[in-house]
């Protein structure tokens, strides 16, 4: 089976797996603190500390589970990890339809994150299909199945969980079975025999499988540039409510109309300007230009006084989407075939660690930033704190991209 003759059908599951993935996520938002809440018998506080918890507990399992599953794709295949994954998400959301209690949520979130190596699997199934010159629109359209999913979760789970918070779950539950189902009949193996290795636990470990990168330096020092872009990203997010109810008073609706249009934005320049920027300019040259948007629009965030202001810079923070599909292109032409799930495992686990500190210290500085007899310039200081750790993910990035053109450039050693 030639990867020529299946690649346009595998790109499409791999593409509806992932925009269910994020929309299942995405039902979560709405409807899961109000079940923690309801848990907690209705405390606010406890709630708000349990939630934080069940956030932390999935992404620390994810820390442990990517790399784990993108080892055993690259020995038994990426299908039945892909498989295992889906399933996993399945039973999650089953088990969080029926939780009888908080300890069940726990359990829940610990099956989810464990099983969530979908994402670095599935990226290591698009190297696998896809010619190096077409990866990063390949990776781009994965991107943009990220920015519809999160456009139709919450919407979608807030509908659903307005007449039952439960609702959600099952329907979600559904959408991964049918999901599983459809993958079990029509989607092909993309990793070829000869290209598969040995499973080792020392890869299979977030921390071994980081010091295995050894042998590829390039890979290995943008690791570093990457966990900080993440972190940077986490610090974010995690306080975009936050911030834009104390600066602008804005609501849930407000809040949501404005993550509503970064997702669709972010969608549409992944989808369609990534294959035609990436090529032109190469994978480096947009890795630098997406990384430098991303800090300016961390800065405008920061700085903006007015809430319509946000809008503006979300249009032109989109543009910053090109950057992860480049730089995911530019890794994979250093990988070996028979390592490509090892080595998006390992990302996968950075981007995962990244979700553990991030929130604390968006939170953190958010709390000290808009507390009492503070300035309102300083409001935006969580975002400034993402801003400089972007800097520094810049900084690394540039680095390497110098040392390896300078390696690719030297003569060959006779």
């Amino acid at each position: 089976m030639s990867s020529g003759s299946t690649r346009q059908p595998a790109v499409g599951f791999i593409f509806v797996t992932l925009v269910l993935s994020v929309v299942g996520f995405g039902l979560l938002i709405p409807v899961l603190p109000a079940l923690v809440k309801e848990f907690q018998g209705g405390s606010v506080s406890d709630g708000a500390h349990a939630y934080g918890w069940i956030i932390s507990i999935y992404a620390l399992m994810q820390f442990f589970g990517a790399p784990l599953m993108g080892s055993l794709s690259d020995r038994f295949g990426r299908r039945r990890i892909i498989l295992i994954a889906t399933a996993g998400s399945a039973i999650d959301y089953v088990i969080m339809a029926l939780s009888p209690s908080l300890a069940w949520l726990f359990l829940a979130r610990i099956i989810a994150g464990f099983t969530a190596g979908v994402l670095s699997t599935a990226n290591a199934y698009i190297a696998d299909v896809t010619p190096p010159e077409k990866r990063a629109q390949s990776f781009g359209l994965l991107g943009a199945a990220f920015g519809i999913g999160f456009v139709i979760g919450p919407v979608l789970g807030g509908f659903l969980g307005h007449y039952d918070l439960r609702l959600p779950f099952w329907f979600a539950a559904g959408c991964a079975a049918l999901n599983w189902l459809w993958g079990y009949f029509v989607l092909p193996e993309s990793l070829k025999p000869e290209n598969r290795r040995a499973f080792e636990w020392k890869r299979a470990n977030p921390v071994g499988a980081l010091l295995a990168l050894g042998h590829l330096p390039a890979v290995l020092a943008l690791a570093g540039s990457y966990f900080i872009l993440m972190l940077a990203q986490t610090i974010m997010q995690s306080t975009w409510a936050l911030y834009t109810d104390a600066r602008y008073h804005w609501g849930p609706l407000q809040v949501g109309l404005s993550l509503m249009t970064a997702g669709v934005l972010s969608g549409l320049v992944q989808a369609t300007l990534v294959k035609k920027i990436v090529p032109r300019i190469g994978e480096a040259r947009a890795v630098v230009i997406g990384f430098t948007i991303s800090i300016l629009s961390m800065l405008g965030y920061g700085l903006a006084s007015q809430g319509w202001m946000i809008y503006v810079i979300i249009v032109i923070g989109a543009f910053a989407g090109i950057s992860q599909p480049a730089l995911q292109a530019y890794i994979t032409k250093h990988v070996p075939a028979n390592e490509q799930g090892a080595v998006q495992g390992v990302y996968g686990g950075l981007a995962s660690l990244a979700g553990i500190p991030g929130p604390i210290i968006g939170t953190f500085i958010l709390g000290w930033a808009t507390g009492p007899g503070q300035s309102p310039y300083l409001a935006g200081s969580s975002f400034f704190a993402g801003a400089a750790f972007t800097i520094l993910a810049l900084y690394l990035a540039i680095r390497t991209f110098r040392r390896d053109t300078a390696a690719a450039t030297q003569p060959a050693a006779l």
